[in-house]
């Protein structure tokens, strides 16, 4: 990609960053285009769809949650590590509204162009949930899939007005639920 192409690229993704940060996922393509002062054309060649562009924009975090799995699982111990990154999970599919729809959909449909960046999410939050079960400190009765649908329900929660002033104390209620010999500082320790 020429240095032009990559700068109008990247000032692109900046802008359409804050656009779906403040009106979510629904945010209007030809808005982006609009505050990025660019034509339709212009984001469209960059971006041929709305779910492209949101892989673009989502890719990164989706790769950051990956390497904080990878960085975890070697500084912490199981439990500790679990709840952290599940942590940094909520966090990510409740910095834009309407995320966990679109990552729950891609999910399950190996055509989207988020299918790999999900699919690798929960393949590590499946190892580190393993991980936590062999040493006997997570629910044995428990999948990788409970675990992506517990991150998805707490972000919807999260994410409703009426729930949002409880979503730490949610948070706390759903991973003491994960582990099987929870205290409230081993969890308030993993998270803080």
């Amino acid at each position: 990609m020429r240095a032009d192409a990559r700068k109008n690229y990247s000032h692109l993704l900046a802008v359409a960053r804050d656009v779906v940060t403040e009106d979510g996922v629904d945010a209007s393509m030809r808005d982006i285009a609009r505050r990025a002062e660019v034509g339709l054309a212009t984001l469209l060649r960059h971006f041929p769809t709305r779910e492209a562009l949101f892989e673009a924009l989502m890719c990164t975090n989706l790769d950051a949650l990956t390497q904080k799995a990878g960085e975890l699982e070697t500084s912490k111990a199981p439990d500790e590590a679990l709840v952290s990154w599940f942590r940094e999970v909520v966090a990510f599919v409740q910095s834009y509204r309407g995320v966990v729809d679109l990552v729950a959909s891609a999910h399950a449909d190996p055509d989207s162009a988020l299918y790999s960046s999900c699919a690798t999410v929960h393949s590590v939050g499946a190892r580190l949930l393993q991980r936590a079960q062999a040493e006997g400190t997570a629910r044995a009765d428990m999948n990788g899939d409970d675990l992506f649908a517990l991150v998805s329900a707490l972000g919807w929660a999260a994410g409703q007005p009426a729930f949002a002033p409880r979503a730490d104390h949610l948070f706390h209620i759903i991973a003491s639920a994960v582990l099987t010999n929870p205290s409230s500082n081993d969890v308030k320790r993993a998270t803080g």
